[in-house]
């Protein structure tokens, strides 16, 4: 993506707009060692699209924003020691305990604040000990630090991706020496702290010659927490606004000026992750429209139809409430036939599983939404704060039947969009390290007065939400 943000000429009228350049591919590869990403193809994507970029415009600055929790490690000479696992890959299975034997889950919680899932960072590298890629490793670089550093050379831990590992102190905004020590890793692999406008340097000769950019070209530090991005392009005015960044993952939440660390926090599973400005997403992670895509997927291998829209329409018209899930249940974790899982978990649950392809999209958004209200309302209560609007960015935002729903469910107005609303946030940061714009909520009232927004407002029976949220334990 190349974005613009600036006035428009003489007039003074603000702008920020987007425009799609390159689009490739992620696909993780299953080899006999597990499921990994492919991030040298994800690293020449990014060289081609910087290139076209190139053609088309002058890049004053670039920013590299991706998903959390995984990482590479380099050697002595930095070079890369295998692709990165995906964090859908299985060893982790068990590493918790092993985790929780040297720093307790309420310990670990009180430091890092982070809400326990089983691919954190943290019970990554506890799988790598069963292998010796560790001993070998001299850095760890997350993701877009990895992605940064074969741009420019240089080697830093963007905040707000750095807060996602549990290895990150939820009050001090650096590294944990305290877990760390007691989890034997060694402080040098981790390098330091920068946080979103910072500078990350330039291109590297080799990489300005491959996109033909120049080498003065800056790279700029973003908020590289996808979510994190996603955050800073919600068009909300004011403090009582609650968002939901719907893509893979649902990640429903507040933003918080500190932490909330409470033994209720803990048992809620909610997380306190880093936004912009030393801002705190206080937040639970939802399975999301993971459960549709595989649909999707498994539908399409099968030769069935697997066009989302026509099935949309058909699941608007489909009975309410006839199948219910947990999102967040593990049968839904892993690539597979989410169809037959879901089948699966209602003859499990005592009930009867959904008839048809409409029937699953409906079970699916409907069981989504009802993850969303249980999270929003808890996240209010463990606050202490009010709700008045949710904002519903990124992906799910097009899908006018899950934005309708989220509204019946959690009785409250939805604002949906921005789609891009990470791309957006990634580009006004770079913006305003370059003084093209001012704070967070100039910012929010440039994307407010400038996207497509759509609104939705509650409507159905309260009574028929709960009931339906008690029967699959969201209530």
């Amino acid at each position: 993506m190349v974005g613009r943000v600036g006035p428009a000429g003489g007039g003074g009228t603000p702008y920020l707009d987007l425009r799609e350049v390159h689009r490739f591919p992620n696909r993780p590869v299953r080899l006999p060692g597990g499921l990994h990403w492919d991030v040298l193809s994800l690293f020449q994507g990014v060289l081609d699209g910087l290139a076209e970029a190139g053609r088309s415009c002058e890049l004053a600055s670039i920013g590299v924003d991706s998903w959390a929790v995984d990482y590479g490690l380099l050697d002595a000479e930095g070079e890369l020691l295998g692709n990165p696992y995906h964090y859908r890959d299985t060893r982790t299975e068990g590493m918790a305990a092993r985790v929780w034997a040297d720093v307790p889950a309420d310990e670990l919680y009180r430091i890092s604040g982070l809400q326990h899932l089983p691919f954190n960072t943290v019970f990554q590298l506890a799988a790598e000990r069963t292998g010796s890629r560790l001993a070998q490793a001299r850095t760890l670089l997350l993701i877009p630090d990895l992605i940064t550093h074969w741009l420019t050379g240089s080697v830093g831990a963007e905040a707000t991706n750095a807060s996602t590992t549990a290895l990150f102190d939820a009050r001090t905004a650096d590294w944990s020496g305290q877990v760390l020590d007691r989890l034997a890793v060694d402080r040098a692999l981790l390098p330091p702290v920068r946080h979103p406008g910072d500078p990350a340097g330039t291109l590297l000769p080799e990489v300005a010659l491959a996109t033909g950019l120049s080498v003065n070209t800056p790279v700029t530090a973003v908020a590289s927490h996808d979510t994190a991005s996603a955050v800073v392009a919600v068009p909300a005015s004011g403090a009582d606004f609650a968002y939901i960044s719907c893509g893979t993952w649902s990640l429903a939440g507040l933003e918080l000026a500190a932490p909330v660390i409470t033994e209720a926090s803990r048992a809620a599973n909610f997380t306190n992750e880093r936004g912009v400005d030393g801002s705190i997403r206080f937040l639970r992670n939802i399975m999301g429209m993971w459960l549709l895509t595989e649909s999707l997927r498994t539908w399409a291998a099968r030769g069935l139809p697997a066009d989302l829209a026509p099935l949309l329409a058909e699941a608007a018209r489909a009975p309410a409430f006839a199948a219910l899930v947990d999102p967040d249940a593990p049968d839904f974790l892993t690539p597979g036939d989410m169809p037959a899982r879901i089948a699966a978990y209602c003859e499990r649950t005592e009930q009867r599983a959904p008839a048809g392809q409409a029937a699953v999209v409906r079970c699916v958004l409907e069981s989504l939404a009802l993850a969303h209200r249980a999270t929003l309302r808890a996240a209010a209560e463990l606050a202490g704060r009010d709700i008045r609007v949710v904002h519903l960015v990124g992906g799910g935002s097009r899908n006018d039947l899950l934005c309708q729903l989220t509204a019946d469910a959690t009785g409250l107005p939805v604002v949906a969009g921005p789609t891009e609303a990470t791309a957006l946030g990634n580009v006004l940061v770079q913006a305003r390290a370059r003084g093209l714009v001012g704070d967070r909520a100039e910012m929010r009232q440039l994307v407010a007065a400038t996207q497509d927004l759509r609104h939705y407002t509650p409507r159905g029976d309260e009574r028929a939400w709960a009931a339906a949220a008690a029967r699959v334990g969201l209530g």
